[in-house]
């Protein structure tokens, strides 16, 4: 499903070669049937608000919107598991997935970075595709109205994702304003600040655990989770945001 590649793009962090691409990703936009003529009209913006204005300040704006906080990562797994120990399980079994189906990972990215999601679902048939989003609508829902809420034009792309999986936007949207209207944000320098001193490590006890890595449950005691070390997205990357088997930059 092409527009699923051109979707990809635009999610992806800015670079010089969606610039030169912008008219053949105009082209796929406008021939697109999976959605609305005023999806298409909402994404052709987007395209244009990227190209048109200076490309370090799109980049720029691109990682204080999404490098900054958790509530718009574009880490899938982000939103559902945090950081438990679940999240790890859950990407090894999303990249086997990838596996099986022949689609390789160029670079180093994890498995649930939205981007590359969105160009497995392109590889695949139409049907396949549109429950593969299907299956993360309310995720794709909660960032919409996230980015709505903030008057992004970002919100464009998932609002066509969620056509494609067969929800109405604006419909899953109301109901999801209320909780997102309610949420603090979590994006300031205040609150960054905050998620690090909550997150401070206890090298005394990561020590000890090494030492004894036996004694990490003892009898009558219920097992704690440990959290899985994370590697954060570099949103400064050069480049398309993976490089399967199939040339699938190509649209």
């Amino acid at each position: 499903m092409q527009i699923l590649k051109v979707i990809s793009l635009l999610l992806d962090y800015p670079t010089e070669q969606l610039v030169v691409g912008r008219d053949e990703l105009a082209q796929a936009i406008s021939s697109s049937r999976e959605i609305s003529p005023e999806q298409r009209n909402a994404l052709h913006e987007l395209l244009k608000l990227i190209c048109d204005n200076d490309l370090m300040d799109g980049q720029e704006h691109y990682g204080a919107l999404f490098g900054r906080g958790r509530s718009l990562s574009l880490l899938l797994f982000e939103h559902v598991h945090g950081e438990s120990r679940d999240r790890g399980q859950a990407m090894v079994d999303m990249m086997a997935q990838y596996e099986e189906a022949g689609f390789a990972i160029g670079i180093k990215e994890l498995p649930d970075y939205i981007p590359l999601y969105l160009e497995f679902l392109s590889t695949r048939e139409d049907l396949e595709a549109r429950e593969g989003l299907a299956d993360v609508s309310h995720l794709l829902t909660l960032l919409a109205t996230r980015l709505d809420e903030r008057e992004s034009a970002y919100a464009s792309c998932f609002r066509a994702l969620l056509q494609i999986a067969g929800v109405e936007p604006q419909e899953a949207m109301a109901g999801m304003r209320e909780q997102v209207a309610a949420e603090v944000r979590d994006d300031s320098l205040e609150a960054l600040d905050k998620i690090w001193e909550e997150e401070a490590v206890d090298f005394l006890q990561a020590e000890q655990q090494d030492r004894c890595p036996s004694q990490t449950t003892l009898p009558g005691k219920t097992r704690e989770e440990v959290p899985v070390p994370l590697h954060w997205v570099d949103f400064k990357h050069e480049g398309p945001a993976a490089a399967p088997v199939q040339e699938v930059r190509n649209v």
